[in-house]
C-alpha cells in the first residue's frame, strides 16, 4: 500500500507488508515509525487513504496521530544532495596497490592474478594536497585519508606510512586535523599492528569469516595455507590495545550453514565495534560461483542475529540501514574521490583500476599539469544521477529509503548499463529491513516503534497487535 492521493490528513508515505498469520507490518520510513496491525487496522488504513480520517475508528486515528502518520504536516524527506560543478572533496581514498599477501578464492579484485601496480608517494601526496586545499577553502576542520584497494594496502607499506606522515604534517601546518582509516585482510606483523593502533584513528575494517575452518576454506595465503591464525592474532592485539575496529564477514554459498556459528564465534572471542555480514560478490575470481543471495542466507542471517543478541551484539548488512533515511547508498553519487595506483580518480571502491570492467563508468578524473586534477563532468554528472530519485524500479519498495537503491556497481553487474530492474539482492534487502523494523518495535515495548526520544503508546481499543 502506498500513499493515498485523496486525503490531506495522511501526511506520510506508508507501506503495509504482509507477515505471517494474517498480520501486517505498517511502516512509514520517512516518519521513522512502524507497528504491526491486524486485518481491521489494515482495512481502516485503506479507508483513510481512500476517504479520509472520518471513515476510520477514532481510537485508531488517534493512534496514527501519535505516530505523526496523519495530521502532522509535510513529511521530512531526505535531501537530494545533488552535487554540481567541479568536485571539492575533503576525503581521499588511496588504492595503494593491486598486490596482495593472500589469494582469497572470492576476491572481487582477483588480486595477485593481474599485473601488480603500486602507488608512488608522489601520487599519494598529490591527492592529499588536493583535499587539504579544498578543506581550507571550504572552512572544514579536518581531512580524511583512507586506505583501500584492489589488493592489501599494507603490502605497499612505505607509501602507506609515508603518505599518512605527510598528511599529518601538512594538515598540522594548516591548522587542520586528520582522520585516517583502512580496510585490511588482517595478516599483519606486530610492528604493523602497533603502527595501525597508533596512527589509524578512524579504525580498520578487517576481513574475517568467523570460524577458523570457514575462514581458511577461502581466505588462503599465496602458498594455499589458511590465514585465520594470523588474523586472529591481529584481532587479539587490537582488543588488548582497546583499538576500535570492525569485522567484515563474507559469506559464500557453501558457507551459509556455518554463518550462525561463525558470528557466535566472533562474539565470544573478540570485541569488534561492528560486525558486517555480506554475501560474496560475484566478481573477479568468484564471478562464476553460485550466488549466496538466497533464502538460505536470509535464514542463516536471522539465526546469526539471534545468537549475536545473546551476547548483546548486533550484526549488519549494508543495504538494511533502518533509521538511515537517504537518497544515496554510498559516495558514488556524492563525488567520492578515490585514487588508483596510477593516480586517476574513481568514484567506486570496486572500480579500483583502469582495467576493471566498469572503469569507463566510474573513472572521472586524471592528474593535470598544475598539481591538481582534470575532471570529466559528463561522467561525474552521470554518477551523481544514480541516486534513489533516479531509480523508477525502487519507487514502490518499502526499503527504498534504507538501501537507497543499493550499490550501483552491483546493479551494473546484475542488470548491465540499462535501467535497474532488480536483483536477487533486492529480496535479501527487503527481508532484512523488515526484520530490523520488527526488532525495533520489539525493543520499543512491542507496540510501535517511533524514532524519537519520546517513544509511542497504544491507545486503548486500537487495532495494533503487540509483537515481542
Amino acid at each position: 500500500m502506498g500513499r493515498g492521493t485523496r486525503d490531506a490528513d495522511l501526511t506520510t508515505e506508508i507501506f503495509t507488508i504482509p507477515l505471517e498469520d494474517g498480520a501486517h507490518l505498517v511502516y512509514a520510513p520517512l516518519r521513522g515509525t512502524a507497528f504491526v496491525a491486524d486485518s481491521p487496522a489494515v482495512n481502516a488504513l485503506a479507508d483513510i487513504i481512500g476517504d479520509g480520517v472520518e471513515s476510520a475508528p477514532p481510537d485508531f486515528v488517534a493512534f496514527l496521530r501519535e505516530l505523526e502518520i496523519v495530521g502532522a504536516g509535510p513529511e521530512p524527506r531526505p535531501p537530494a544532495s545533488r552535487f554540481e560543478g567541479e568536485p571539492e572533496p575533503t576525503t581521499v581514498t588511496l588504492f595503494l596497490t593491486t598486490a596482495c599477501n593472500l589469494r582469497c578464492t572470492y576476491c572481487y579484485a582477483a588480486a595477485g592474478d593481474t599485473t601488480t601496480k603500486n602507488m608512488t608517494l608522489a601520487t599519494a601526496r598529490r591527492g592529499i594536497d588536493f583535499v587539504l586545499a579544498n578543506a581550507l577553502r571550504l572552512g572544514r576542520p579536518a581531512i580524511e585519508v583512507n586506505y583501500h584497494g584492489g589488493g592489501e594496502p599494507t603490502v605497499n607499506w612505505r607509501v602507506m606510512t609515508g603518505s599518512l606522515a605527510y598528511a599529518k604534517a601538512q594538515a598540522s601546518e594548516a591548522g587542520l586535523n586528520v582522520t585516517a582509516a583502512a580496510a585490511s585482510n588482517g595478516v599483519l606483523t606486530d610492528d604493523q599492528i602497533d603502527w595501525v593502533v597508533e596512527h589509524l584513528n578512524g579504525g580498520v575494517s578487517l576481513s574475517f569469516d568467523g570460524l577458523p575452518e570457514a575462514h581458511d576454506q577461502h581466505r588462503v595465503t599465496i602458498k594455499g595455507l589458511g590465514s585465520s591464525e594470523r588474523v586472529m592474532h591481529t584481532l587479539r592485539r587490537f582488543d588488548e590495545a582497546g583499538y576500535q575496529y570492525a569485522i567484515r564477514v563474507t559469506v559464500t554459498a557453501d558457507q551459509i550453514a556455518r554463518l550462525p556459528d561463525s558470528v557466535e564465534f566472533i562474539c565470544r572471542s573478540f570485541r569488534p565495534a561492528r560486525i558486517q555480514v555480506e554475501p560474496a560478490y560475484q566478481m573477479g575470481r568468484w564471478r562464476d560461483a553460485p550466488s549466496a543471495e538466497t533464502t538460505a542466507f536470509i535464514d542463516a542471517y536471522r539465526e546469526a542475529q539471534r545468537r549475536a543478541n545473546t551476547y548483546g551484539r548486533a550484526i549488519g548488512y549494508s543495504a538494511a540501514r533502518v533509521g538511515a533515511i537517504t537518497n544515496h547508498f554510498c559516495g558514488v553519487t556524492q563525488d567520492n574521490f578515490t585514487l588508483s595506483a596510477d593516480g586517476n580518480v574513481s568514484a567506486c571502491f570496486e572500480s579500483f583500476s583502469e582495467e576493471t570492467e566498469f572503469a569507463d563508468v566510474f573513472f572521472y578524473g586524471k592528474p593535470d599539469d598544475d598539481g591538481g586534477y582534470r575532471f570529466d563532468l559528463g561522467v561525474l554528472d552521470s554518477l551523481r544521477g544514480q541516486d534513489l530519485g533516479h531509480r523508477p524500479f525502487c519507487s514502490g519498495c518499502f526499503a527504498k529509503y534504507n538501501c537507497a537503491g543499493d550499490c550501483y556497481h552491483k546493479s551494473l553487474t546484475a542488470n548491465g548499463p540499462g535501467e535497474f530492474t532488480g536483483s536477487e539482492r533486492c529480496h535479501v534487502t527487503r527481508e532484512l529491513v523488515k526484520d530490523e523494523v520488527l526488532a525495533r518495535i520489539g525493543a520499543s515495548g512491542g507496540i510501535a516503534w517511533r524514532q524519537t526520544p519520546h517513544g509511542a503508546t497504544c491507545p486503548s481499543g486500537s487495532y495494533v497487535q503487540e509483537t515481542r
